[in-house]
């Protein structure tokens, strides 16, 4: 079966307090971290709230094998604030790499919806699959900038 879900690229946790879950991951030696490119990057945008979507705060730390990401999401209505007032603090996605219109078009012939999408003007972005019922969290590819 041909998915876009075979390259881990990070792992998504949504807190309530960016600073104090980035201060106790560095007291166990879990760093450098580092902010998120702005999302204001993303001009092509399908988001709930383009205002929420763009007031989130993420902090991103590159382990040996996998990107962990904290993100705070603000007090507007958005799918990462509805996870964490319903269930609290945890993994709200899982990221994979792949290429977003050739994961949005496999996943179509998965029967999966998209949950919301963003493109930067270099052709990076990111689209997350309405999975969360079934797979127990939201699965999500993304495809990185490139190098400069």
């Amino acid at each position: 079966m041909t998915t876009p879900f075979h390259r881990l690229h990070h792992i998504c946790l949504v807190v309530h307090d960016i600073d104090a879950a980035q201060t106790y991951y560095e007291s166990i030696g879990v760093g450098p971290w580092r902010e998120y490119p702005p999302l204001t990057e993303y001009t092509d945008l399908d988001v709930p709230s383009p205002e929420a979507f763009r007031q989130m705060r993420y902090r991103v730390v590159d382990l040996d094998n996998v990107q962990l990401q904290l993100c705070q999401p603000p007090e507007l209505d958005c799918p990462q604030r509805r996870f964490l007032d319903t269930h609290g603090e945890g993994v709200f996605h899982l990221g994979f790499e792949h290429d977003v219109d050739g994961a949005i078009a496999l996943a179509g012939t998965l029967g999966l919806d998209v949950l919301m999408r963003g493109q930067r003007p270099d052709g990076s972005g990111f689209v997350y699959f309405d999975t969360r019922d079934r797979a127990a969290v939201v699965l999500e590819t993304r495809r990185s900038p490139q190098a400069s």
